[in-house]
C-alpha cells in the first residue's frame, strides 16, 4: 500500500513577522482567557467576591473567557496558517488585518473594567450587551474578515497541484471559503432580524448560522493539521493526494445549504435553526471522519517500528486530538435534551482541534525563528491535558446521561444521587488536570520565545 507524506514548508521572508504575530495573538489570547479563569474562580469565593463591583461578575469574566479561549485562538491560529504563503502579496493588507484583530482582542478584554457589564450567554459567541465591547468584537471581525480576504487573494496563487504542500493548501483554501461564508452568514441574518427579536434571542439569530459554518473553517483546517502532525511525527498516510483533494471538497459541500436556509426559513425561526443544526450535524464529519480513521491506522502501524526521538510531542498531541475530536463527534449524536451531554459534545470537538493546533505550535516555534522547545515537557503536555480533557468529557457525558442539566452550578445542578455526583467529580478532577496542562503550554511557548531572543553564543576562535 503506498504511504505519502503531507507537510508545508515555513518562509523566511516578509511573511515571517505576519505569522510571527498572529502567533503571538493566539497565544496571548489564551494567557488573558487564563487570567480571567482566575477571576472566575475568584468571584465565587466568599468575601473575596466583595472585592469586585460588578454584580453578576462570574458571568462577565466567563463571556471575555469563552471569547479569547475560543473565538480568538482558533481564528487567530488560522492567521498563523495563512500567512505561510512562500509568496507575499499585498502586506500592508495582511498587517491590517492582524492589527484590527489584535485592536478588537484588547478593547473586548479591556471592556468590563470599562463599564461593560451585561453578559449575555449566547451559543457560539457570548457577548457584553454594551457598545465598548460590541465594537471591539466588531474590529476583531473586521480584522479577520480582511485576514480571508488577503487569505485567498494570495493563495489564488498556489497551484492545486497533487504534491504534498499543494494538497494541504487546498485545504486550506476550502477553510478560508467555509469562513467567507460564515462572515456573510452573519451579515445575512443580521440583515433580517424583526425589530421584536431583542436581547439573548437577537444574538442567537445573529451568530447562529454563521458559528455554525464557522465549525466547518476548524474541521477543515484540524485536517491540514493532523496530516501535517503524522508526517512530521513519523506517520505514513494511506490516502492519496487526488483523493484527499476530493474529501477536501466533501467536507465543505453542506456549506452550500447556507443560502437556501436563509432563503426558505426566516432567520430567527425554529425551522432555521435546526437545519443549520442538521447541516453541521451531517455534513461536518464526512471529510473528517476517514481522514481521522487513516490517521490513526497509521499510528498504529508507525508504532510497531521505531519512533522519531524529536517527534514524540506531535505524534502525542496528534492522537489525544483525533481521539478527542472523535468522542465530540460521537456523542453529538447522543444528545436528547439540554444536559450535560451537550458541553461533553462540543468540548471533545472543540478540544480536539485546539490541541492539534498545540502540537503544531511546538513544531512552529523553532521554524517561525524562536528556540527550540523544552523537548521533556513538550512530549509529556499533551498526554496530561488530552487525559484531563476526556475525563473531562466523559464525566460530562455521564452525568448528562444521569439527568445533569446544563448552564447550571452548585446546588441547581440537582447532585443528589451518587452516579451524577460521581460524574461531576470525575469531569471536575479532569478539567483541573488540563488546566494544569494548559498553564504548561503557555510555559513551553513562553521558553521558546525567550530562547529565540537570545543573541547566539559566540563561537570560539582558534588560537
Amino acid at each position: 500500500m503506498s504511504q505519502f507524506f503531507y507537510t508545508l514548508g515555513v518562509p523566511d521572508g516578509e511573511t515571517r513577522p505576519v505569522a510571527r504575530g498572529w502567533l503571538y495573538l493566539a497565544v496571548g489570547s489564551l494567557v488573558l482567557s487564563g487570567l480571567f479563569a482566575v477571576l472566575i474562580v475568584l468571584s465565587r469565593v466568599p468575601y473575596v467576591s466583595d472585592v469586585f463591583p460588578w454584580v453578576d461578575f462570574f458571568h462577565i469574566a466567563l463571556v471575555v473567557h469563552v471569547d479569547l479561549s475560543v473565538l480568538v485562538w482558533f481564528l487567530a491560529f488560522a492567521g498563523i496558517l495563512w500567512s505561510l504563503s512562500p509568496r507575499p502579496k499585498s502586506l500592508p493588507l495582511a498587517r491590517s488585518a492582524l492589527w484590527l484583530a489584535a485592536a478588537g482582542t484588547l478593547v473586548m478584554t479591556a471592556s468590563p473594567f470599562l463599564g461593560a457589564n451585561q453578559p449575555i450567554m449566547a451559543n457560539y459567541v457570548p457577548v457584553l450587551d454594551h457598545p465598548l465591547f460590541l465594537w471591539g468584537l466588531g474590529i476583531f471581525g473586521l480584522g479577520f474578515l480582511l485576514l480571508v480576504l488577503h487569505s485567498i487573494a494570495t493563495s489564488a496563487r498556489h497551484a492545486c497541484t497533487g504534491n504534498n504542500a499543494g494538497v494541504l493548501w487546498f485545504g486550506m483554501k476550502t477553510a478560508m471559503l467555509a469562513a467567507l461564508v460564515s462572515v456573510l452568514a452573519v451579515a445575512w441574518a443580521w440583515s433580517r432580524i424583526p425589530d421584536f427579536v431583542v436581547d439573548k434571542e437577537y444574538y442567537e439569530v445573529l451568530f447562529w448560522g454563521g458559528g455554525h459554518v464557522l465549525q466547518f473553517m476548524h474541521t477543515q483546517l484540524v485536517l491540514v493539521v493532523w496530516l501535517w502532525l503524522a508526517s512530521v511525527s513519523g506517520v505514513r498516510i494511506s490516502i492519496s493526494p487526488r483523493l484527499l483533494m476530493v474529501l477536501f471538497l466533501v467536507g465543505i459541500v453542506a456549506i452550500a445549504l447556507t443560502p437556501w436556509i436563509y432563503y426558505i426559513h426566516e432567520a430567527h425561526s425554529y425551522e432555521s435553526r435546526r437545519a443549520f443544526t442538521w447541516m453541521m450535524g451531517f455534513g461536518n464529519g464526512l471529510a473528517a471522519a476517514p481522514v481521522s480513521l487513516a490517521i490513526l491506522w497509521g499510528v498504529i502501524a508507525a508504532g510497531r517500528g521505531s519512533i522519531p526521538p524529536l517527534a514524540h510531542p506531535e505524534r502525542a498531541a496528534l492522537v489525544f486530538s483525533v481521539l478527542l475530536f472523535g468522542v465530540g463527534g460521537i456523542l453529538g449524536f447522543m444528545i436528547t435534551g439540554s444536559n450535560t451531554i451537550v458541553p461533553a459534545h462540543y468540548h471533545g470537538s472543540i478540544v480536539g482541534i485546539s490541541l492539534a493546533f498545540m502540537g503544531l505550535t511546538f513544531h512552529l516555534l523553532p521554524r517561525l525563528g524562536f528556540g527550540a522547545v523544552p523537548r521533556r515537557m513538550a512530549t509529556v503536555q499533551p498526554y496530561i491535558f488530552g487525559v484531563g480533557q476526556l475525563m473531562h468529557v466523559l464525566g460530562l457525558a455521564w452525568s448528562g446521561g444521569h439527568g445533569v442539566q446544563r448552564k447550571t452550578a452548585g446546588s441547581a445542578q440537582g447532585l443528589e444521587n451518587l452516579p451524577e455526583i460521581l460524574g461531576m467529580a470525575f469531569a471536575g478532577l479532569g478539567g483541573l488536570i488540563a488546566i494544569i496542562a494548559g498553564i504548561m503550554f503557555l510555559i513551553i511557548v513562553f521558553r521558546s520565545v525567550m530562547a529565540g531572543r537570545k543573541p547566539p553564543a559566540l563561537e570560539a576562535q582558534p588560537e
